[in-house]
């Protein structure tokens, strides 16, 4: 017989408040209060972020308890996003998790945002399985571009990383060039879906093989729409699934190149991806393709796992929690917190 394990997640590394309850790898609830203020900006701003998450955290949290119908004095830990994110938004899930299970008697655990995304995999859910150790995770998401070598839950190694900016970057800042609103990302992969990805093209940054660069993607997106209105004020509106088509489909190619060199280098033909990227449609077919085309096996995540949510936080302080890796009550946020 299975005993309860009740894991309380709370995640509030950029601009989503989340919480989320799981049980014995099963989530119980998940709910995330988005910011929407951030729209009119073009881009998240930290002091806003970080005062919205002071405001939904108390009632998220409350959801969740609900949701899955507990008390939270059935609760055995509370785990927390420590790190890497905006730090404002970090101290408040800190100071929040910290004050709580601390008022609760029971373990607190910190959890690296970007293992979080990886671990993701390991939630049960229908139609989901669970990679085989080991395999290569790559986390694409706004802030981050990474291939991990995952030997076991809690030894990773980054095997290759961007050299300047993330891929989710790249798409909302060339939305932006193409007069999208923010988020950009999910309008350039709704566009790109009506239109042709051969229509044009644009290069593929050369790096290191397993590496990643996109600053030169983006200005050459705009070198080449800043050319092309010069000639035709018209161009973007007249072309936008064209050039959003072309503009995935180098991106997609260029990160199915990397996870192929990184196979050839590893041997490991088991993949996953994570973070909000992986909801990218052109990502996801492309994925699905290269286990015919290459024999490889490939997990991708449910849509609610893709982008930041508690539930992944969650699953960590499950794993942790069987482990006792319990962190201590002097435990701080750390924005560039690494592997």
């Amino acid at each position: 017989m299975t005993t309860d394990c009740y894991i309380l997640g709370i995640e509030s590394s950029c601009d989503d408040t989340a919480a989320a309850v799981i049980n014995n790898g099963v989530v119980l609830s998940t709910i995330v209060a988005t910011q929407k203020i951030h729209e009119e900006y073009g881009g998240v701003v930290p002091e806003l972020a970080s005062r919205a998450h002071q405001q939904n955290i108390v009632p998220v949290v409350h959801q969740a308890l609900r949701k899955a119908n507990i008390d939270k004095k059935d609760l055995k830990a509370i785990a927390f996003t420590r790190g890497p994110g905006l730090m404002g938004s970090l101290l408040v899930g800190t100071s929040f998790s910290k004050s709580f299970a601390l008022g609760l008697g029971i373990p607190l655990i910190d959890v690296n945002h970007m293992q979080a995304h990886i671990l993701a995999h390991f939630i049960k859910a229908e139609g989901q399985e669970a990679p085989n150790f080991p395999f290569i995770a790559m986390t694409i998401s706004g802030g981050h571009t990474q291939i991990v070598k995952v030997t076991s839950y809690f030894e990773m190694e980054v095997i290759g990383q961007t050299i300047d900016d993330a891929v989710g970057e790249a798409f909302d800042k060339a939305a932006k060039i193409l007069g999208l609103p923010y988020p950009g990302g999910p309008l350039v992969d709704k566009y790109a879906q009506q239109g042709n990805p051969k229509a044009f093209t644009f290069p593929k940054p050369k790096v290191a093989p397993l590496d990643f660069s996109f600053s030169g993607l983006k200005t050459a997106v705009l070198y080449f729409v800043e050319r092309e209105t010069a000639k035709n004020p018209n161009f973007v509106a007249e072309n936008l699934a064209d050039i959003c088509a072309s503009l995935q489909y180098t991106i997609v190619d260029y990160l199915m190149d990397k996870l192929k060199n990184a196979v050839s280098q590893t041997g490991i033909k088991e993949i996953a991806i994570g973070g909000g990227v992986s909801a990218n449609s052109g990502i996801r077919r492309a994925l699905v393709d290269a286990e015919t085309k290459y024999g490889w096996k490939t997990h991708i995540p449910k849509f609610e796992y893709c982008t930041d949510n508690a539930a992944m936080i969650a699953m960590v302080g499950e794993l942790k929690y069987k482990e006792k890796l319990f962190a201590t009550s002097d435990v701080i946020a750390s924005a560039r917190m690494k592997f």
